[in-house]
């Protein structure tokens, strides 16, 4: 009999900057988690379609490529998972309201950042 996977927490990393993405992405993976990365707000509103169960922390900055910004993508993943961890971050300040249990960092932030939440979002 084959062993079970071990269960690895889902992160959904949401950034139109390929290098942020891709060094997010590497430091959740290395860490164990499964990271599904998204460029757009729109992409990862598809995966919250099918997937919003399933993830335990999403990452998105508030600048992004596409008709939806990161803080209207907060609402919607708050809205299909109302225990998703959420982390919104930007360079500036946010001129939007995140919806209730949403987080904001101001850029720049420390990768020890980005593990400590994620560990915070799988315990929760």
């Amino acid at each position: 009999m084959g062993q079970a996977e071990p269960f690895r927490a889902t992160a959904l990393i949401v950034e139109d900057d390929v290098m942020q993405r891709e060094m997010l992405c590497v430091l959740l993976e290395e860490s164990g988690y499964q990271v599904i990365q998204c460029e757009s707000a729109e992409a990862a509103e598809r995966v919250l379609d099918k997937s919003a169960g399933a993830l335990c922390l999403m990452l998105t900055d508030v600048q992004l490529a596409g008709r939806m910004n990161g803080v209207e993508l907060a609402h919607v993943a708050k809205h299909r998972n109302p225990n998703l961890d959420v982390v919104v971050t930007s360079g500036r300040p946010l001129k939007q309201p995140l919806p209730d249990g949403a987080k904001f960092w101001a850029k720049p932030w420390a990768p020890l950042d980005v593990l400590r939440e994620a560990e915070i979002a799988q315990l929760s």
